[in-house]
């Protein structure tokens, strides 16, 4: 759910706001604080801050704390001084200036803000995603590469406990039960590696799959658009 902050000393500001934001296909959820109680409010998380009608002592100090967050800002101004003043002071502040319309022109660029919001965090997600499969697919990678030595070394190791184990006599019983041991764990790592050959065609079948999907997904966008 998209989420929006209001600072406002002006009933009147934000209720037109809201009023207006209502005809539009998504509507945040609105939290409402006034210029001197904004501080001491819990209100974390939000996606988007729009700073009304406040006292001019307050104004530099909301907008100073407010640009400092992740979340976009946007001011309205009552005229072009204190516009400009505010864009000279709080570059990353979006300044409005109030005239005819500007209600619409509010609620049309904040409902675009938070269509950017939202695609950018799905941006972050679908990247930190990519990059942890990166880090598996690295890791898988590296497993089979080394999969012919440890396959080479298990060989050696059963081959020499099996010809071990065809001298009953030469070694005592406890040697021999630990010679059978050796043996078995490297039958049981055998199989592992096994496993492991299994593994790699299933992540060749994968690799071919998401290609042909992206390269149908990237014929879809340019028969589109």
């Amino acid at each position: 759910m998209q989420t929006a902050l209001i600072i406002a000393d002006d009933a009147d500001f934000t209720r037109n706001v809201m009023g207006r934001w209502q005809a539009e296909p998504s509507v945040p959820e609105f939290t409402l604080v006034n210029g001197e109680l904004w501080k001491n409010t819990p209100h974390a998380g939000y996606q988007l801050a729009i700073v009304g009608l406040v006292s001019a002592e307050r104004l530099t100090s909301i907008l100073s704390s407010l640009q400092s967050g992740d979340a976009p800002v946007i001011y309205i101004a009552e005229d072009s001084a204190a516009a400009n003043e505010a864009r000279s002071a709080h570059p990353r502040v979006i300044v409005l200036r109030q005239y005819d319309g500007w209600v619409d022109a509010l609620v049309l660029l904040g409902a675009e803000v938070l269509k950017r919001v939202d695609v950018l965090a799905q941006l972050r997600r679908a990247e930190e995603q990519a990059a942890s499969n990166q880090r598996q697919a690295t890791l898988g990678r590296y497993m089979l590469d080394m999969r012919h030595s440890l396959n080479n070394a298990l060989t050696s190791v059963l081959g020499n406990a099996e010809l071990l184990l065809l001298e009953p006599g030469t070694f005592t019983a406890q040697v021999r039960d630990q010679i059978d041991t050796i043996h078995t764990m490297a039958l049981r790592l055998h199989e592992i590696m096994q496993r492991f050959s299994s593994l790699e065609s299933e992540m060749n079948v994968a690799e071919k799959s998401s290609q042909n999907e992206t390269s149908h997904a990237s014929h879809a966008y340019a028969i589109r658009f």
